[in-house]
């Protein structure tokens, strides 16, 4: 059960991203965050009311508000970088995020193996390989890695949180809900605050009503990969479903192959794919 929900979670994850990419390349990255987060928030609260899961409700629900609160800055961060792209080197990189619930492991007592140090230096190599050649070209390009760096560490943060926000499927659901309307209302803030600083909300054209499914499709994908992976967590060892649940950058990689041709340069795909490696060395350390 635990490598079925787990490759679940790197299908959803990765698909979500290259849509996500793709919708902000036409769309205000705040705009796609907000609309196809809403749109999980009315699925997620119809299961609620079906299914009762407001009985569930607990102090540990604090961890899915402040799952909440990080999500959107990390979906922000890494939307607009995919935006940027390549999609095959930004979607490795924001792997890495399974390095905090590592540190929270250290955190909490645990050292590093011998492979989870390997992996960190490997992880490093391939971050800066993946950048490096881009460093000396356009800022834009820069600007990319960064932005998927800071969305690997709110990613990560909210797998760790998430985790510990249920410990049953109906509790999933009350702490998915709860998480989402916090993304809704952490993201319309923000986006309220740049329209008013002249930014803007829509794209030239008006609201993208003809990209309404892809919006509810990346929103309700990116949720159902959030309760998979707390799934596979907890109904088995945390490290299998780590390592699984990260793959889903070569998704996307595939999916950006396939739809967009995209091509990499050599030292990119190898930074790329030290990188991912560097992830599933942290994984199984």
């Amino acid at each position: 059960m635990t490598a079925l929900f787990a490759l679940a979670t790197s299908l959803l994850w990765g698909l979500a991203d290259f849509g996500g990419g793709l919708l902000t390349r036409r769309t205000p990255a705040l705009t796609v965050v907000v609309v196809s987060q809403s749109i999980a928030v009315v699925v997620l609260g119809a299961i609620v009311v079906a299914t009762g899961a407001w009985s569930e409700a607990g102090p540990q629900l604090w961890f899915a508000v402040g799952a909440g609160l990080v999500g959107p800055v990390a979906m922000l961060a890494f939307y607009k970088a995919l935006a940027l792209g390549p999609m095959g080197v930004v979607s490795p990189l924001g792997s890495l995020g399974v390095a905090v619930p590592v540190g929270v492991g250290l955190v909490l007592g645990e050292r590093p193996g011998l492979l989870q140090i390997a992996g960190i230096v490997v992880a490093v190599v391939g971050v800066v390989l993946a950048g490096g050649p881009q460093f000396r070209g356009a800022p834009v390009q820069r600007q990319a890695v960064l932005l998927t760096l800071l969305a690997a560490f709110g990613f990560g943060a909210v797998m760790a949180l998430i985790a510990e926000a249920s410990t049953t499927l109906t509790g999933l659901f009350l702490a998915l809900f709860v998480q989402r309307v916090t993304n809704v209302v952490a993201g319309g803030t923000a986006l309220y605050i740049s329209v008013r600083r002249g930014s803007p909300a829509l794209p030239a054209d008006g609201f993208p009503w003809a990209s309404l499914p892809a919006l509810g499709f990346v929103g309700l994908a990116d949720v159902a990969a959030n309760g998979t992976y707390s799934i596979a967590a907890q109904h088995g060892p945390v490290t299998v479903a780590a390592v699984l649940a990260s793959l889903y950058p070569v998704v996307t990689a595939l999916a950006a192959r396939g739809f967009l041709s995209e091509r990499l340069r050599a030292v990119q795909a190898a930074g790329a794919g030290l990188a991912l490696a560097g992830t599933l060395l942290l994984a199984t350390g």
